[in-house]
């Protein structure tokens, strides 16, 4: 297969003691960033990026202490990650960017959003967690192992590869999933918010993502049929076709 000629080598970005890593492929007007959620990294995102590069330009970052980012000396909280992901938009002078974030993602880029509204973007949720009333540990992995009983081995083989590369504190990061309070960040969200998530996530429950499209000022609730949490992964051109399709309907 031929090498992509707008693919760019993966670069790092240090602000505060922190450093992520980020890498760019297509171009055009709409600059699509992609933020992985807890355990994962950039490469989940490799076939969606494929699909959005062909309408923009497409970044994929590792967030602080996860894919090839090294591991900071405190555990960034959700609210931190979006102040270096924010950080980064401003020193790469990325305007109006389209904002994909999955699982723990979406609660960063939402504190994107919300804490720096300097920055107009529009924001995906694909997956959002996490859901009031399930916010322990335990109760996130019960309903993560549920999702994944009958996952594609090409989505296990990625996640655990991802959760591998992760490293031994792993649980100690896990814990700035719970403790953050999305809700809190959804009403001051000023961009227009597309909530998507597969029909049978058992994470992310359409209540709760009903729940998340109202809680936004401008958001709209659309499902792909017959894919779990991990939607994004296993078959990512229905995704890509309703971010495409909202877009354009914008």
């Amino acid at each position: 297969m031929p090498s992509d000629p707008t693919r760019h080598p993966a670069t790092s970005f240090f602000y505060r003691e922190a450093t992520l890593i980020w890498e760019a492929r297509g171009s055009g007007d709409t600059t699509f960033v992609l933020v992985h959620g807890i355990g994962m990294g950039r490469t989940v995102f490799t076939g969606l990026a494929e699909l959005l590069a062909e309408h923009g330009r497409v970044i994929a970052m590792d967030l602080p202490g996860y894919g090839e980012a090294p591991e900071p000396d405190r555990t960034p909280t959700v609210e931190r990650l979006a102040d270096i992901v924010a950080a980064f938009l401003r020193a790469e002078e990325i305007q109006n960017p389209v904002l994909i974030g999955h699982s723990m993602g979406t609660q960063v880029i939402v504190e994107v959003a919300a804490r720096h509204p300097d920055i107009s973007t529009r924001l995906v949720l694909i997956g959002p967690t996490v859901e009031i009333g399930q916010r322990r540990l335990g109760i996130q992995f019960r309903k993560l192992a549920r999702d994944l009983i009958d996952e594609s081995p090409k989505v296990l083989l990625t996640g655990a590869r991802e959760y591998l590369r992760a490293g031994p504190n792993l649980r100690r990061k896990m814990r700035a999933m719970p403790v953050h309070r999305p809700e809190l960040a959804y009403p001051h969200v000023p961009g227009d918010v597309l909530v998507l998530r597969g029909e049978a996530d058992t994470v992310a429950p359409r209540e709760w993502c009903e729940y998340v499209a109202s809680a936004v000022p401008s958001a709209r609730l659309e499902e792909v049929p017959g894919s779990g949490h991990e939607t994004m992964i296993k078959n990512p051109d229905p995704a890509a076709e309703l971010i495409l399709k909202w877009l354009a309907d914008d």
